[in-house]
């Protein structure tokens, strides 16, 4: 008697083509029936949506994607399989050391190891000799899912073999009662893990292993810290290549590392984590940004306010922050028997300014703004030089505006969000509009009004922008505007939110042109997101060369020889008098030291006065990329204090 055959099942194709093949039959099988060439260039397919390993049997009718080493997706199979195979690499070498998880992330992969002794940089370039072993061993990458009952076992396999780690992951999985347990085996290592992977080890030719930092287990530093190994793959060599030069030229740009080499700012530990000494030379250059945008905010209708750092909890009890905030709030001090808290933001301020006493619909739109400095609770581990700290000034602004006013009002700040963003060189953005969530307060009508509103000005200045369904706040919707520096990365700064609630929480009211009470909408700003975080990304966006502008030193002046002191001492008074920022370098060391520490100095000019130039009122002007070019010492004022005037911008 044959057997029974079974119907076969439609699979859609992502061009919408039809497919009937056999129950049972592989994403891979499916791949050559379409193509050799793509059988040959698959590594993955995506089922319904969901990734999956491409020797997954294809059970039922779906819509199916065969991903190949030409997709982005591609890589994340690549990177997963490759942190499988750091965790392999380590076991053999090290067999006592305990895994923890070992996910991909943006440009790479990382994987968690709990081992007495630190990874060395040459216990890294040992890794990965033996990855390359099993890489070119072309070891089966093998999916195995197991019941519960069998899984529960398990657990108690790991334990015994003080896999704690797993044995918690693998607990947490059976705590969902329809969740499926998975294993992948590679060789002689077996992995808990979700998946999914590429077939087999031999498509991982180039990765690399980049660095090693401390972790904690779960994230939380009350429990033990791990070792966590970084890396990157590529199907490519030339991907390879080009991702380490990024990371040669991002490790050249760190804000950290230039900071300390210009003498910008510090952090120390009698201070504290996360909160920042600027030294003079940094301080200099805040000055001149803050200069900028205080002059920017008064042309642009706006007043200046100032608050102060504490004020009594039952400020922050009624604006909600103890409520849903209190976990970033600093501890309170206790001021004549009443306990004061360290503000983690301006707002509550700028309320109370506003409701000192009865406002007209004539006074409105009232734009207040402050370089307001806030104190906020980060965990250690998150700390990031300038780029997350514990204490920051925000370039904040509030807006009290009517109801009818919302529309153009936010057309203005986007404007002016651009205007000072685009000064200082940046002109790529990334924008996302989040939208309503499930809880809100406010009227739905009203908060449609302001995301169609925040939605035309983002489109009306030419920003193409996401949608974060539902991602945003309880009080109102927001614009978050991402810079796009150099290298590709993305830098959350500006943030523009409208907030329904807090004018219902201090009962804000404004007379109308009817004679009644009516409610304002507050619309909470910030241009650069903090001095601190933006002063960082200046520093990695220039990579330390300022532009004259706000170049701490703007031109040094050297004599060739102490003969022409008495000529250089009064070109470098010429140019201190016309505004210019000088440092004069006598001729007491030689030429080609003082040009050279200059030059590490990143001092956008160099003017040298030799015999020459002393007698014809001239200066030999090298610029810091080392060019040279003679020119009269009215020239040179004229040329410096234009450059800075017009707020010109390196290269």
């Amino acid at each position: 008697m044959s057997a029974v055959q079974s119907a076969p099942i439609a699979i859609t194709l992502p061009d919408g083509s039809v497919r009937e093949v056999a129950a049972g039959t592989r994403c891979l099988d499916l791949a050559e029936q379409i193509s050799h060439q793509l059988a040959k260039k698959a590594v993955g397919a995506r089922i319904d949506g969901k990734l999956s390993d491409i020797r997954t049997p294809l059970e039922r009718p779906v819509q199916v994607q065969i991903i190949t080493t030409d997709d982005p997706d591609g890589l994340t199979f690549l990177r997963h399989s490759t942190a499988h195979l750091l965790a392999e690499a380590v076991i053999e070498l090290w067999p006592e050391t305990k895994v923890a998880i070992g996910p991909v992330i943006a440009d790479g992969f990382y994987y968690d190891f709990d081992r007495p002794e630190p990874f060395s940089s040459e216990d890294l370039e040992q890794i990965e000799k033996v990855m390359r072993k099993h890489a070119g061993a072309a070891e089966p990458i093998v999916r195995t899912e197991v019941p519960h009952a069998e899984a529960r076992a398990r657990v108690a396999e790991f334990r015994d073999h003080g896999e704690l780690y797993k044995a918690e992951i693998l607990e947490g999985i059976l705590a969902e009662p329809q969740s499926v347990v998975s294993f992948y085996n590679q060789g002689a290592f077996t992995d808990l893990c979700e998946g999914p992977h590429v077939p087999h080890t031999g498509v991982i030719r180039h990765f690399k292993l980049l660095s090693v930092a401390g972790a904690y287990w779960r994230g939380d530093e009350k429990n033990k810290m791990l070792q966590r190994i970084y890396g990157t793959a590529y199907f490519k060599e030339d991907d390879l290549k080009a991702h380490m030069h990024r990371i040669e030229e991002a490790a050249r740009r760190d804000h950290r590392k230039l900071g300390k080499e210009l003498d910008l700012f510090g952090q120390y530990d009698d201070i504290g984590p996360g909160l920042i000494l600027w030294h003079p030379r940094g301080a200099l250059i805040r000055n001149e940004i803050e200069t900028f945008w205080r002059k920017a905010h008064y042309e642009g209708g706006y007043d200046l306010v100032y608050t102060p750092h504490i004020a009594k909890t039952t400020l922050w009890n009624k604006s909600g922050h103890t409520g849903f905030y209190r976990e970033n709030m600093f501890s309170g001090m206790d001021v004549d028997g009443q306990e004061y808290l360290v503000k983690p933001m301006n707002c509550p301020y700028h309320i109370q300014i506003f409701n000192n006493r009865t406002r007209s619909y004539r006074e409105l739109p009232l734009r207040w703004a402050e370089l307001g400095t806030v104190y906020r609770y980060e965990r250690s581990g998150v700390l990031h030089g300038l780029l997350r700290v514990r204490g920051f000034t925000q370039d904040d602004a509030h807006l009290f505006v009517r109801p009818d006013q919302l529309e153009s009002e936010l057309d203005r700040v986007i404007d002016f969000v651009l205007y000072i963003l685009r000064t200082f060189g940046f002109d790529k953005f990334e924008a996302y509009l989040a939208t309503r969530p499930e809880k809100f307060v406010g009227e739905p009508a009203m908060w449609d009004r302001a995301t169609k509103a925040l939605a035309d000005a983002l489109v009306k200045n030419g920003l193409q922008y996401e949608v974060d369904e539902g991602g945003g706040a309880f009080y109102g919707p927001k614009i978050d505007l991402k810079l796009k520096a150099t290298l590709g990365r993305s830098w959350q700064c500006s943030t523009i939110q409208v907030d329904f609630n807090n004018p219902e929480r201090f009962d804000m009211k404004f007379t109308g042109a009817d004679g009644k009470e009516h409610r304002p909408v507050m619309i909470h700003r910030a241009l650069m997101g903090s001095m601190e975080r933006f002063f960082g990304c200046l520093v990695e966006q220039y990579a330390g060369h300022f532009p004259l502008w706000l170049a701490p030193v703007q031109c040094s002046v050297f004599p060739i020889a102490q003969d022409v002191e008495e000529a250089a001492l009064q070109i470098a008074d010429t140019l201190r008098k016309a505004g210019l920022r000088i440092e004069y370098r006598d001729a007491g060391d030689h030429l080609n030291a003082r040009i050279k520490e200059a030059q590490l100095a990143k001092v956008p000019y160099m003017a040298v006065i030799g015999k020459r130039e002393a007698e014809a009122g001239t200066v030999a002007l090298r610029l810091g990329t080392g060019k040279q070019e003679v020119m009269a010492v009215g020239d040179l004022v004229d040329r410096l204090t234009r450059e800075v005037q017009d707020k010109s911008l390196p290269g």
